[in-house]
């Protein structure tokens, strides 16, 4: 059914809250030094070994972008793991490939992983599917997500990844509360979003404590905090200009393409259609437009959001996550040909898509 303005403005409203909310806590966890710690524990942990310290920040990403959605992972953690392996002495390139790849490939579980998936969680609550259903309906998907991701990512980096190092780096130093804090206040929201706390009331409060809390420790962090505005007014527009569009016709034609049912067959043609036109138009844009041509079987809204959302790895506008990924590559020195992430990133989305819609297609 198509939105009317009304509609679309109380679908759109709590997650743009959501959106603001959760980019504010993920900045002050940044300037507080939790992905800092964090990465450079993981350093001293993994005791030498290079595999070990990347099977580490694959977890971290895995947890970052599952908790506090795919951009903070492409962000926050991607200049971190940079940092750590140059100062280690490793390759830099596969540390910055995983932060990529499991920036977008690890955003299934969670409703707050992605912001597609809070939009999914519209037509999923028609057919009575809400929070805790949606993660019964991910879970084994999501994780052969990142297990595919992860043995792609060691095929093409296995001889970079079996180096050693002698002394692990230190972090910088931070306020030691205030990373406490931080830390504290992730723990809690992954335990909310968990229990099906709808994602704008969790994330509003915990960005609270944490600018208050920041107020108190260290002020002059608040002013360091950068906020998504021109993304919330992308996306506003976004909306509407895609509704508009589904009402002039666009979602007849598609409906004659995207096809119907819920076969193998037919779930790879949803995920690989939902893949094929993330990359062309971005993501965000391609799920809205093909989300009515499935909104009448949670397995097949399942099967476009693994399309959108594991897929979009090949081209640099596939995601506002590989976008912002790239400009932080770039200010960390770290050069990466356009031509090395849609080479390898094709194959990695291949794989993914097919391995994940098949685990999809075997729960349901």
């Amino acid at each position: 059914m198509l939105l009317d303005l009304a509609q679309l403005v109380e679908r759109v409203a709590p997650i743009l809250v959501f959106l603001v909310a959760i980019t504010l806590v993920a900045e002050i966890c940044d300037l507080a030094g939790l992905f800092d710690v964090a990465a450079h524990y993981a350093a001293r942990v993994a005791r030498g070994h290079v595999i070990v310290l990347w099977l580490l920040v694959v977890v971290l990403a895995v947890a970052a972008t599952t908790v506090l959605s795919l951009d903070t992972t492409a962000v926050l953690l991607t200049p971190v793991a940079i940092t750590v392996a140059r100062q280690v002495g490793a390759a830099p390139l596969p540390f910055a490939m995983t932060t990529l790849w499991l920036a977008n490939t690890a955003s299934l579980l969670l409703p707050v992983s992605n912001l597609t998936n809070l939009l999914a969680l519209h037509p999923l609550a028609a057919l009575d599917v809400h929070t805790l259903g949606f993660i019964r309906l991910m879970a084994v998907p999501a994780v052969t997500a990142v297990v595919a991701t992860v043995a792609v990512l060691w095929l093409l980096h296995r001889r970079e990844l079996g180096g050693a190092y002698d002394t692990p780096p230190l972090a910088e130093p931070h306020d030691r509360l205030l990373t406490q804090v931080a830390g504290v206040v992730c723990g809690l929201l992954a335990v909310t979003f968990v229990a099906g706390v709808q994602p704008a009331l969790a994330s509003a409060p915990a960005a609270g404590v944490l600018v208050a809390a920041t107020y108190w420790r260290a002020p002059e962090l608040l002013r360091r905090i950068r906020m998504p505005w021109l993304t919330v007014i992308g996306i506003c527009v976004l909306f509407l200009v895609v509704d508009a569009a589904l009402r002039f016709g666009l979602e007849a034609w598609l409906r004659t393409v995207v096809g119907a049912g819920t076969s193998v067959g037919d779930l790879l043609r949803v995920s690989g259609l939902g893949a094929l036109t993330a990359n062309g138009i971005n993501n965000l844009p391609a799920y809205l437009a093909l989300e009515p041509t499935v909104a009448d079987s949670p397995t097949r809204l399942a099967a476009l959001l693994v399309g959108v959302n594991t897929g979009p790895i090949i081209t640099m506008w596939g995601s506002v996550a590989t976008l912002l990924w790239a400009q932080r590559c770039r200010s960390a020195g770290l050069e990466v040909p356009a031509r090395r992430i849609a080479g390898t990133g094709a194959l990695c989305a291949v794989v993914v898509v097919a391995a994940t819609t098949l685990a999809l297609a075997a729960t349901t």
